[in-house]
């Protein structure tokens, strides 16, 4: 299901936190959604999900506006995983990620035989197995974060909305988690804060800055060292992968400040160190 992002904009608190942002992702795709905190990633993600209202723009869902889906029909298209996250009453994880069955009418109900077996299959495919019979409060954070995930498989829908899903995940998971999403074979716009892992594990990077989308593209064409100066403030030298070739970040020291603040600006042109990089 391929999903248009149309000069969207949204205010959060009174503020306007995103601004005419225009991003296509293609039917099958991962999209992955880079910025420091604060630059309106998580925002545009509940837009996108249809948790919160635009103030100008329009999302899309092959064609059609999210405004016009019931809440229900829009729940069998998008499943959400949100960076935060309040389930701290007690309940058995397969419970939780029966959750995940509601949009498709059994959820209040008894569940059937086939929602249990799908959030079995669910947790079993993030490595959750074992925890089934826990209570989701007694999880570590890690624990936690890939029970979520399975809530959102155990939705089955073709478009997946992920707020920052490798938090609390140790490396290992994170790359399997990472893994685990290409392999779905379903539309994914997922924000990360690893820049290297996105550019390994993403079709597409957007880069958002004070709520604007600075760059976007294939993630080789996206990422260099100008660019992550300028967005984060950070000094970093490029190498290239000694088994992908793959252009690979080494992140050296903050970079100097301006007086205001701000990361100093520069133009995102490559170094002649990052052009000859494969």
């Amino acid at each position: 299901m391929r999903v248009d992002i149309e000069n969207l904009a949204a205010h959060r608190g009174g503020r306007p936190v995103v601004s005419d942002v225009s991003i296509q992702v293609p039917s099958g795709s991962v999209l992955g959604l880079l910025g420091p905190n604060g630059s309106g990633k998580s925002t545009l993600l509940r837009v996108v999900s249809g948790l919160a209202a635009p103030s100008s723009g329009r999302v899309s869902l092959d064609g059609t506006d999210i405004t016009a889906l019931k809440r229900t029909d829009l729940a069998r298209r998008v499943a959400v995983m949100a960076q935060e996250h309040s389930e701290e009453f007690e309940m058995p994880v397969l419970d939780m990620v029966l959750l995940g069955r509601i949009p498709h009418g059994r959820g209040y109900g008894r569940d059937s035989d086939q929602d249990i077996a799908t959030a079995q299959q669910a947790l079993e495919r993030v490595g959750a197995a074992h925890l089934a019979d826990r209570s989701f409060s007694a999880l570590s954070g890690g624990e936690r974060q890939r029970v979520l995930f399975a809530r959102a498989l155990a939705q089955d829908t073709p478009v997946l909305v992920l707020d920052e899903p490798t938090n609390h995940l140790d490396i290992a998971h994170q790359i399997e988690l990472l893994d685990l999403i290409r392999s779905t074979d379903r539309t994914v716009l997922v924000a990360l804060h690893d820049l290297n892992l996105a550019a390994r594990s993403c079709d597409t990077v957007g880069v958002l800055h004070q709520g604007r989308l600075l760059s976007l593209g294939a993630p080789e064409e996206v990422l260099h060292t100008d660019l992550i100066r300028s967005v984060f403030g950070v000094d970093s030298t490029s190498v290239a992968h000694p088994l992908s070739g793959r252009r690979h970040f080494l992140f050296d020291s903050r970079s100097p400040e301006s007086p205001d603040g701000r990361p100093t600006t520069h133009q995102f042109s490559r170094t002649q160190e990052e052009t000859e990089a494969p």
